[in-house]
């Protein structure tokens, strides 16, 4: 999939934008909004980015998670070619400290994620600041000329670039999931 970035400050025409692209085929979960206004995106019932993805939690938890994982391999071979593991406590304390060093890591890097904007809108936290909202799109390479047609036709949004898609699973997944939701009692 590919993701493509759109500028706008009309609301109004984004809400008949995101109409079109449901019209065309595309699916809820492959498309969203990015602004500081959550308020008013609720008033015009636009798809707003999840709290937690504003945030870079889930991409600064990963990479706490490997430098944590390297960081508990260290233990463990200091602990091998020093013979530490064959003195009478064995290989338990130097389990125990890898363990404590990987889930120390992947909790601190989650921390430092919180407080930071999620790195694939960084580039967009001067417009957001400004009152702009970001709608971003993720599609398939069939989807591209809907996607190309719609953004013709509205003259308020303006091209931002593009960056790295939600995986397909995930968003077929979202709709599958979004499918049986409607059909339960």
């Amino acid at each position: 999939m590919f993701r493509h970035y759109y500028i706008t400050e009309d609301l109004k025409d984004l809400k008949q934008v995101e109409q079109e692209l449901l019209n065309c085929g595309l699916t809820v979960p492959q498309f969203h909004v990015l602004s500081e206004n959550d308020t008013e995106l609720e008033k015009h019932h636009l798809h707003a980015i999840e709290a937690v993805l504003k945030k870079d939690v889930v991409h600064s938890t990963q990479l706490g998670a490997v430098i944590g994982v390297i960081g508990a391999v260290l233990i463990l071979l200091v602990a091998y070619f020093f013979s530490w593991h064959t003195t009478a406590v064995g290989w338990i304390p130097f389990g125990f400290c890898a363990v404590v060093m990987l889930g120390f890591c992947t909790w601190e890097g989650g921390l430092i994620g919180i407080q930071t904007p999620n790195y694939q809108f960084k580039q967009f936290q001067h417009l957001l600041s400004q009152g702009m909202h970001i709608f971003f799109v993720d599609i398939t390479p069939e989807q591209h000329s809907v996607l190309r047609e719609v953004s013709r036709n509205h003259p308020s949004l303006r091209y931002a670039g593009s960056g790295e898609a939600t995986p397909s699973w995930i968003v077929n997944g979202q709709t599958k999931f979004s499918q049986v939701m409607k059909t339960m009692p």
